[in-house]
């Protein structure tokens, strides 16, 4: 009779098991020639308390998994943070970074750490696999599409599905990339009549944005509070972070790829589109170190090696959704992908939500077909407790109902 194997867990607290975390996935991956090395600053930076802000009301912590042999087969982290766990209907933190043989035992030994750890810290359930931060950087478990990934999205092997399911992780949302060539004709043709319509109209307005203009980080602030508030689990953003987030964007922006749109002057979206700069960082493998920079620059700005953009964020404030304002950023953006000095060939548009079929219907109605598709988990640690998909957004309001006397 064949001996079970057994594994042993490790915190992740020293140089040595922190190495052992990042390599793991290099050897898992080894014969999978999509798979592409992220950078192990980025994911230190979420994972660090010292880096990441939302760790100053929150906590987390890594886990390597060894067999018999000490040979590393699996890691995980898991993480909370006060004002997010508390949006939902219970106390809920995350597990991520999950990568692992396939080996149920080894697998279900690494979510029941994470359960537990959070348990003790207060939490009633845990979404996984998960980042800590915004939700298009490692975040949800790719169940189809199983191509290259662009920068910092999520990929994995195709079983991982099976191993969060059998442990009882149920899904919670789905999150679909859309893809479409850069070619005429894309727009549908209604889309097209309502948003010539608008761009007639004195009053609407679409810009491209100006880098060193501070002012279209404050107009995104606006519009994002507006357009992902219904949404639990997303905080709003401040001044501060809007210009933050500005300022991190700027290096890599290419002004072509961000627009916003105005009615009599107020923000009222913004369609935000970058480099796919993976594209670049598959090279690394891993290491962002001073020659690597240089090879980054030299692939961004001179080789141009760029061919493929990333569609960030695409949001409407809800009382202009409908109206046209998706489709005359598009437009705009149009205007300038035909021209032939224009470098990039195909857009994804990533982390469309299915808790958003507005925003789903605007990406097919832009020429975008379904070209991934990533499921972001829900685990409730009371089992008999009723399971909940995450609500619909942008749904339109019924009226309440009348009565007749």
């Amino acid at each position: 009779m064949k001996k079970a194997q057994t594994f042993h867990l490790t915190e992740v607290t020293d140089a040595p098991t922190r190495k052992e975390f990042l390599t793991l996935p290099v050897k898992l991956y080894a014969q999978d020639k999509n798979w592409s090395h992220p950078l192990d600053n980025d994911i230190r930076e979420i994972l660090d308390p010292n880096r990441n802000k939302l760790l100053a009301h929150g906590e987390s912590q890594c886990w390597i998994l060894k067999d018999d042999t000490g040979e590393t087969v699996g890691r995980i982290a898991a993480f909370y943070e006060e004002e997010s766990s508390d949006q939902n209907e219970q106390p809920t933190g995350g597990v991520g970074f999950f990568e692992c043989i396939d080996n149920k035992d080894a697998a279900f030994m690494l979510f029941d750490t994470g359960k537990e750890w959070l348990k003790e810290r207060g939490m009633e359930a845990m979404d996984g696999p998960v980042s800590l931060g915004m939700r298009d950087s490692f975040w949800g478990c790719l169940v189809d599409g199983f191509h290259e990934p662009v920068y910092n999205m999520p990929y994995n092997l195709p079983y991982y599905r099976e191993l969060f399911e059998a442990y009882g992780f149920q899904d919670y949302f789905q999150q679909h990339t859309y893809w479409r060539k850069f070619e005429p004709g894309g727009l549908h043709p209604a889309i097209r009549r309502r948003a010539d319509y608008l761009l007639s109209q004195p009053e609407y307005q679409v810009k491209m944005i100006e880098k060193g203009n501070k002012q279209f980080a404050y107009d995104f602030k606006e519009i994002y509070n507006k357009a992902w508030a219904e949404f639990n689990g997303i905080k709003g953003l401040t001044d501060k972070e809007a210009m933050e987030l500005l300022k991190s964007m700027a290096p890599i922006m290419d002004e072509r790829l961000v627009y916003f749109a105005y009615h009599n002057e107020q923000p009222i979206g913004f369609f935000v589109m970058m480099p796919d700069i993976g594209q670049i960082i598959r090279r690394f493998k891993g290491k962002w170190n001073r020659w690597n920079k240089l090879r980054f620059l030299y692939h961004l700005k001179m080789a141009k090696s760029i061919d493929r953009v990333i569609g960030r964020i695409f949001g409407v404030v809800p009382e202009f959704q409908g109206k046209g304002v998706e489709g005359a950023m598009v437009i705009a953006f149009e205007k300038e992908a035909m021209k032939p000095s224009f470098p990039y060939k195909t857009l994804e548009l990533n982390w469309i939500g299915d808790f958003n079929p507005v925003m789903m219907k605007v990406a097919e109605f832009i020429g975008g077909k379904i070209y991934k598709t990533h499921i972001t988990y829900r685990y409730l640690f009371d089992r008999t407790k009723e399971f909940k998909r995450a609500p619909k957004v942008n749904m339109p309001k019924r009226k309440p109902a009348t009565t007749s006397s």
